[in-house]
C-alpha cells in the first residue's frame, strides 16, 4: 500500500476520534463501543483539537483515501507544565509494515524540541519499544502513563 503523510488541521478532530478508537479496540479481545470515546480520559486527546501547540500528523491511502493512520502531541490543558502527551493509532491491518515508524519519524522531525512526552497505558508496553528506537526512555511510571525523554 503507498500512503502520504500529512499534517493534521484544526478540522481533523473526527480523525483523531476515529484513530483513538481504533487504539482503543487494539487492547485486549473485545470491541469496546464507541460511546468509550466520550469518557474524559480518552475525550481530551481529540475534543476542541486545533488548540495552540496541538501538533501532529495522519497518514492517507493513496488509492482510496482513507485514513489508516496518525500520530498527535497535545498539552494537557489543566497542567501547563505537564509534557505533552502521546497519541498513536495505525488500523490493523496496516500494522508491521513500517506506517507506525514513518508517522513517529515525522512527527520526531518537525517537533525536535519536544524531548519530554507523556504516553498512556492504553496502548500497552510493547509499543514502547518504538518509542525506544526513537531515542526516548522511561523517566517516570504512573498509573496511569509514563513520561520518557529522549536527549535532543
Amino acid at each position: 500500500m503507498e500512503y502520504e503523510i500529512r499534517p493534521l488541521l484544526a478540522n481533523d478532530e473526527p480523525i483523531l476520534r476515529e484513530m483513538l478508537y481504533q487504539g482503543l479496540s487494539s487492547v485486549g479481545n473485545h470491541q469496546p463501543s464507541r460511546e468509550i470515546l466520550l469518557r474524559p480520559e480518552f475525550a481530551h486527546y481529540a475534543d476542541g483539537w486545533g488548540r495552540t501547540g496541538d501538533t501532529g500528523f495522519v497518514a492517507h491511502d493513496k488509492k482510496d483515501g482513507s485514513v489508516v493512520g496518525a500520530v498527535w502531541l497535545r498539552k494537557p490543558v489543566h497542567k501547563p507544565d505537564a509534557p505533552p502527551e502521546l497519541a498513536f493509532a495505525v488500523r490493523p491491518e496496516h500494522r508491521r509494515h513500517g506506517l507506525g515508524t514513518a508517522l513517529l519519524t515525522q512527527l520526531v522531525r518537525a517537533n525536535p524540541h519536544e524531548s519530554t512526552i507523556s504516553v498512556s497505558l492504553v496502548a500497552g508496553k510493547p509499543v514502547l519499544r518504538l518509542y525506544e528506537r526513537f531515542g526516548f526512555k522511561v523517566a517516570k511510571e504512573g498509573p496511569d502513563a509514563i513520561v520518557m525523554q529522549r536527549h535532543v
